[in-house]
């Protein structure tokens, strides 16, 4: 049986938790890691599982097996969330293993919108619906990187001293994520130019981090793998299109919890 007090050391910090990972995959999760962990199994080896296994799942879904692919998608959500708690417990998180990870969970996303294009026939929802995830994810990464980093916490995105192979990887993420990285700082930087410390902080909100740490990799893949399971998959597809849509209305509350914090502080004063 697990123990709750190395389930509650293998969790990363975060300023907003995703109910459904923290609530389902975690715990499921634990029972791996409690049994890799006298193993001594690498953390990377059971990133590269968890890769292998959603592209697995997008090779299934291409022939048409719904709800294989949709048991696959779960098993990979577990795993990926074992990769960093056994990291965490042993002691081995390493720059290799987290650009490995953020790498491989683009890759299994980009493989599993194309096997529903490809067992559907029709490729420009699936397009949009990868893009429009992508953009979601990033956006929950760096508005929680931005808190933390408004509050005194590390904005680094990845550490900066590197072996030669995270090295090799960074440069893959540079490509792949940097830019959308410097994006949404550009953007917020913009915004908040010349902006006193209280404005900022109600930039910065926790609402706003919370709500966004709730569409993270792991609710999505399930909510893909319940379409599967329903026959439709093309439906997340959807789903993905109007998560932007509710980022866009998060954008706007922050635009008046700007507005309003001058004047709810001369009203306290």
């Amino acid at each position: 049986m697990s123990d709750p007090s190395t389930l509650a050391r293998s969790r990363k910090a975060r300023a907003g938790r995703e109910l459904l990972c923290e609530r389902v995959y975690r715990p499921l999760a634990h029972i791996v890691v409690t049994a890799l962990l006298p193993l001594r199994v690498p953390p990377t080896a059971v990133a590269a599982s968890a890769g292998a296994t959603g592209v697995a799942a997008a090779v299934v879904l291409g022939r048409g097996e719904l709800l294989l692919a949709a048991v696959l998608m779960q098993a990979k959500t577990v795993l990926d969330n074992a990769d960093g708690q056994l990291a965490r417990l042993s002691g081995r998180v390493t720059a290799f293993g987290r650009y490995l990870d953020s790498e491989l969970d683009l890759l299994v996303d980009a493989a599993l919108f194309a096997a529903v294009g490809w067992t559907t026939g029709r490729w420009l929802l699936p397009a949009l619906g990868f893009a429009a995830l992508t953009a979601v994810l990033s956006v929950n990464f760096n508005v929680e990187r931005l808190y933390r980093a408004e509050r005194g916490g590390d904005a680094a995105a990845m550490p900066e001293t590197l072996t030669r192979p995270a090295a090799a990887l960074r440069r893959v993420y540079a490509l792949l994520y940097a830019p959308q990285d410097r994006l949404v700082e550009r953007f917020v930087d913009r915004r908040l130019d010349g902006a006193p410390r209280e404005l900022r902080l109600a930039y910065h909100d926790r609402a706003t981090v919370v709500a966004l740490a709730n569409l993270g990799l792991s609710t999505q893949l399930a909510v893909f793998g319940l379409c599967l399971a329903l026959g439709h998959p093309l439906a997340f597809a959807w789903v993905a299109l109007a998560e932007v849509a509710l980022v866009v209305l998060l954008a706007l509350r922050r635009e008046l919890l700007v507005r309003t914090a001058p004047r709810l502080k001369e009203e306290a004063l």
